[in-house]
Order: structure tokens, then C-alpha cells, then sequence
């Protein structure tokens, strides 16, 4: 997903994460206790919106740089799951629907708010494979700080071309073409083409088929995406650009790469990418199996925005610079030693682009395992130390201020949190699986099992616990669920050592490392009671917890 960094002050980074800690609260991540119609009507699966199941889209737009304008067409492929002769799509209405045809006739709808409403003719039976096509127009939305929120970006480049993206996760892709906007269904391919004035280029998702000169000055680019995509990850990027490529001899085989930048950074940018990209792809071919999307290609994009995880167009904007704009958000040195943007949004690819999130509220899969992945990276080229030490720095950024999981059917995140408590939950879980062998056939597994599927958090909770032989559930509901760290209390008396959790979740039963000062660690297996553990010469004043690997607190008596 998009980069929200959700902070507290840390020793080093202290006014750079307050300055991103403001940008969240302002943003996608702000504070919201009441849900409108509007919210339901997004992120709620309704029968209007169940009663198919979107196969392909042809978008088809021009877009009017100058009037800041949109006009065309998306045609809907779709398979009826249950008769119906009624359903809903969407589209933001400060966009005009001009008209919906099915089988060459117009048909009625009716909007409220962004949603819109078709009354076919007749009854579309169950497993009638059908199509409409809807025609619109209008200014979209221009985002004022994106990614952090949604929309069209206009502007220019150093040379004075203009310069536009697009960037909507969060807010919906219906916040500029009409779609049903909904995490859960992912078309299986699509066609994206865009109309630009002919000295720019357009560079979407998938591969490049075609090009069309028209009459108007404009050139249309079509680009095929030939893998399910998720409709936040579709994207419009025009510029003046510069193409380059390379491979990658990945798992699958030879990889494309494809890069799309400004003219006057095509040497930085050879030098950025040269020194990020094979490297990234390598560790989290490693970690997550093989790269998600080969028919598609990889492509990395410049963007007058920071950055985005759309689908084989990774949206990039860190100025050619490594860390997070040129800051190690760990606070351990380590993060300035790669690009953050390319690491981060890449990471994407396997989880949130090839394992999607079914509602908003469980936005942690897409987030807690790409942030995660950031220490992986480092793993795989500077040791496990060093990646255990970049995730642990991270910790200053949790702000532990609502639960990670968020309202469902409203289209609603969770808390900031799901970045860094997230990342600091599976390097836990990963220390309890206590084998890293059989940590890495679990991850991936999950891009395995889950390969270009949308899931849910119980799905994915429920491999975990599988493949790992833990059952880790209260864990996930605690860190999850919950706001507050479990504390590992201790007590000691006449010579014995005894420990329990103190938890939200009842039954909580999180293995624990723990040791004598200077000693070698042991695994315990603390309750909600007070128990004994076999921990001899253990006392208050050298009982120590793993509270590096362990995000938890610790209270001695």
C-alpha cells in the first residue's frame, strides 16, 4: 500500500517522524468514529454488488491536461453469480455518468452519492456471462498531498512538461473511473488505454500492445494486463519520458524490467535502479517464492508523487536517493543503505498485490508483511543481525493507539501501526517458529496458496498456524485487536521464579524467551495465571526477557 508512516519520537529521527506522524493523522489514517452512508455504500458487499463477478475491464480514456479533464469509457465483463436484473457501481459524482449501454440500448440508473445503480431489461441469470459499457466524463479529483490521499496529480517537470499520476488506495479507484470498487473482486485481465497529447507518453500496468496516432495530436497507449489486478493498483502515468530495460533471471525465468523516467535522471536513475532492483527481487524471490506477476513484467516508474505498489508499474518518486527521502527510519544506520521506495513498494508485489486483502479493515496483510520484507531485504545481504536490528529500531515509530484491524464494510483501515507493530509481530512469531527453514516455506506458502487471490485475516491466521504446528491465534488477536503490548509479569519467591501474561485476550499463551543474565535462552510457555517456570538462580535483578526479538512489556515484582 502507500507509504503512511505513523511515528513517535525516536532518539536520532525524532522531528522527521513527528513531521510524518502529522501527514498520517491528516491523511488516509486520520481518526474516524462515525460512518456514513457513503461509507457503507463503499465497503459493503451488498447483493447489488455480489450478483457478479467482474471479469475484464477495457478502460478507455483521454485525459485533457490543460482543463484538468477526463472523458471515455469502461467496458464490464462479468459472470452473474445469482439471477439479478439490478446492480450497483461505482463512481465518484463529482464525475458525470453520460450513459450505460447493454447489447447497444441505454439503460436506466440512478446514483446516490458514488454509488450507481442499472435496472437491465431483463433477468440476468446465474452463470450468464454479460457485459455493459459505462461512458463518463469531468474533472476528477486532484489529491493535495498524495499518495497520502487520492486522485489526479497535475504538474510539472523540471523542463516545464507537464507531468500526471494518479494515486487512489484508500479512497477507491472509483474516485476517477467508474469500476466496483471493492477489495474483493479483482478482474482477471484488462486493457487500459489512455489518450494523451502526442509529445507526452502514457505508461500503465501490464505491457505496452499498441499505440494508436489520432486525429486530434493525441496518441493512445494500450496497455494489457494479462494477471488479476486490484482496482487501486490501476494507474496513469504521463510524462516526457525516457525508456530503458533490463532482466532478471528469476525463478521463473527471464524477467522484464522496465524503466520510465525523466530524461535529465536517466544516468541516476540507470545507477539507483542497477544497484536496488535485482538485489530486492533476489532477497524476496528468496523469501516469497517467485515474483507474482512475470507475464506483466516489472516496471518501475517516475512519479511527482512518492511513491505507490501499483501492480508491475511501481509508481517512484525518493529522488534517486537511499533510505526514506534520504532518512533511515529505523534510527540503526541500516536503512540508509538501500531505497526504501523500490524495497517498500516492490515488496507489494507479494503481499497486497499478489495476496490482496478482501476488506480495507485488514490492510496489516498488505502492510505488516511489506514492512516486514524491509528487514528481509537487509537479511539477505547484510546478516540476520542487522535485519533483526532494523525492524527492532522501527519501534519508535508504534504508536499503540487503536487496533491494527479495522472497522469491516465501511472501507476502513486500522491504525498506522499495522507498519511497524505489524513488522515487529512476525519477526515474533518468526522467533517463536524458532526455524527459519520452516519460516520461509511458510511465507512462501502463502504467496503459493493464496497466489492471486483475495483472503481474509482468519485465512491467513489459519496457515500460519497450520504449517507453523502453533496456534498463534489469541497472538494475532492480541497485537491485532487490541491496542495494548502484552506484559510478561514475574514474580519470585523463596528461590522459584513464577510468570504470567497480562493481556487483553483471555487464554493469551504467547512462548516467551527468557534467561538468567549472561545465560543462554529458554522457551516458557507463560498463561494468564501464575505459573512456575524452570529457570534456576533466576531472581529480580537478573531475569532477563527477549525484549529484542519480543515486542512486549516486562514488570518484575
Amino acid at each position: 500500500m502507500l507509504k503512511l508512516i505513523n511515528a513517535k519520537t525516536c532518539i536520532v529521527t525524532a522531528g522527521i517522524l513527528l513531521f510524518f506522524s502529522s501527514y498520517l493523522k491528516a491523511q488516509l489514517m486520520e481518526e474516524k468514529e462515525v460512518f456514513t452512508r457513503a461509507d457503507s455504500l463503499r465497503g459493503n458487499l451488498t447483493p447489488l454488488r455480489t450478483c457478479y463477478d467482474v471479469n475484464y475491464y477495457h478502460l478507455d480514456i483521454k485525459v485533457d491536461i490543460d482543463r484538468k479533464y477526463i472523458s471515455g469509457s469502461n467496458l464490464f465483463k462479468f459472470t452473474a453469480t445469482e439471477d439479478f436484473n439490478r446492480l450497483q457501481f461505482d463512481l465518484f459524482n463529482n464525475l458525470k455518468v453520460e450513459k450505460v449501454e447493454y447489447k447497444g440500448k441505454e439503460l436506466p440508473f440512478s446514483r446516490e452519492i458514488n454509488a450507481v445503480f442499472v435496472t437491465f431489461p431483463e433477468t440476468i441469470k446465474k452463470g450468464a456471462g454479460e457485459s455493459f459499457t459505462v461512458s463518463y466524463s469531468g474533472n476528477p479529483v486532484i489529491a493535495k498531498n498524495a499518495p497520502w490521499d487520492g486522485g489526479f496529480v497535475f504538474s510539472k517537470d523540471g523542463e516545464g512538461n507537464p507531468w500526471v499520476a494518479t494515486a487512489c488506495q484508500g479512497v477507491g479507484a472509483s474516485i476517477w473511473w467508474p469500476n466496483k470498487d471493492h477489495q474483493s473482486d479483482e478482474v482477471d485481465s484488462m486493457l487500459i488505454s489512455v489518450s494523451v497529447p502526442g509529445s507526452l507518453q502514457d505508461v500503465s500496468n501490464g505491457r505496452l500492445r499498441s499505440t494508436d496516432t489520432l486525429n486530434d495530436g493525441y496518441t493512445r497507449y494500450n496497455w494489457f494486463v494479462a494477471n488479476p489486478i486490484n482496482n487501486y493498483d490501476v494507474a496513469v502515468n504521463i510524462g516526457a519520458y525516457n525508456h530503458f530495460s533490463d532482466f532478471y533471471d528469476g525463478e521463473k525465468g527471464k524477467l522484464s524490467l522496465d524503466y520510465w523516467v525523466l530524461k535529465k535522471n536517466t544516468e541516476k536513475a540507470k545507477k539507483q535502479f542497477s544497484e536496488n532492483v535485482k538485489p530486492m527481487l533476489k532477497a524476496f524471490e528468496y523469501w516469497f517464492g517467485p515474483y507474482p506477476f512475470y507475464e506483466d513484467g516489472y516496471k518501475l516508474i517516475e512519479t511527482p508523487h512518492l511513491g505507490m505498489e501499483h501492480q508491475s508499474a511501481v509508481a517512484y518518486g525518493n529522488q534517486y536517493q537511499n533510505g526514506y527521502r534520504g532518512t533511515d527510519l529505523s534510527g540503526t544506520g541500516w536503512g540508509m543503505k538501500w531505497d526504501f521506495i523500490i524495497v517498500h513498494e516492490s515488496g507489494h508485489e507479494w503481499f497486497g498485490n499478489n495476496i490482496t486483502s478482501k476488506d480495507l479493515a485488514d490492510m496489516w496483510i498488505h502492510e505488516s508483511f511489506t514492512n516486514y520484507s524491509e528487514s528481509l531485504f537487509i537479511e539477505s545481504i547484510y546478516g540476520k543481525q542487522a535485519g533483526q536490528e532494523y525492524v527492532h529500531g522501527t519501534r519508535g515509530a508504534i504508536q499503540n493507539d487503536s487496533p491494527i484491524i479495522g472497522p469491516y464494510h465501511v472501507n476502513k483501515e486500522g491504525s498506522g501501526d499495522m507498519y511497524y507493530k505489524g513488522g515487529n509481530l512476525l519477526n515474533m512469531i518468526r522467533t517463536v517458529v524458532n526455524d527459519d527453514k520452516k519460516w520461509r516455506q511458510i511465507l512462501r506458502g502463502l504467496n503459493h496458496t493464496f497466489f492471486h487471490q483475495t483472503v481474509t485475516a482468519g485465512e491467513i491466521i489459519s496457515f500460519i498456524n497450520h504449517k507453523s504446528g502453533t496456534d498463534f491465534t489469541k497472538v494475532f488477536d492480541q497485537y491485532l485487536r487490541h491496542k495494548n503490548i502484552p506484559t510478561l509479569e514475574a514474580k519470585f519467591k523463596d528461590g522459584k521464579t513464577f510468570c504470567r501474561w497480562i493481556s487483553d485476550v483471555k487464554g493469551f499463551d504467547l512462548p516467551v524467551r527468557v534467561r538468567v543474565k549472561g545465560g543462554k535462552y529458554t522457551f516458557i510457555h507463560p498463561s494468564d495465571s501464575f505459573t512456575e517456570i524452570d529457570l534456576p538462580g533466576a531472581g529480580k535483578d537478573n531475569f532477563e526477557a527477549d525484549t529484542f526479538n519480543y515486542y512486549i512489556g516486562v514488570l518484575l515484582d
